[in-house]
């Protein structure tokens, strides 16, 4: 009976813990939205400095490097497969952000003339592909 016993309750314990393995295993965050909530809040803290007029040049540039960056990512966090559409839609994201960076913005005004293409690409694309 006690070896019974013994066998039952480690089946139970195995059970439990495959079980709880497998849930680990499938709550990891998508590669696809992780990019995109990583450039939101970059792109989110651009225009929280152009609201608040705070918009200093060291700080607009490190957030538009990184912005920069993770739109590096977008091609591998998506694919080509999606359409034939959005890899040069991607390129379109990249271009505005190099363009952006490049003019160095070092005031609020000239930080929101150059967020201007860079919200374009990125709302086309939420457009046509959310």
């Amino acid at each position: 009976m006690r070896a019974l016993l013994l066998i039952l309750l480690g089946l139970v314990i195995g059970a439990m813990g495959a079980t709880f393995a497998l849930s680990a295993l499938r709550q990891g965050v998508p590669f696809h939205k992780a990019v995109m909530a990583v450039m939101a809040h970059h792109a989110g803290e651009l225009h929280a400095q152009m609201r608040a007029g705070t918009c200093e040049a060291k700080g607009i540039a490190a957030r538009l490097a990184r912005l920069r960056g993770d739109a590096g990512d977008v091609r591998e966090a998506f694919g080509d497969g999606i359409d034939a559409g959005f890899g040069p839609a991607a390129d379109q994201l990249t271009t505005a952000l190099d363009r952006a960076i490049a003019a160095a913005p070092a005031s609020c005004a000239a930080l929101s003339t150059v967020m201007r293409p860079v919200d374009d690409a990125c709302q086309s694309c939420h457009r046509r592909y959310r």
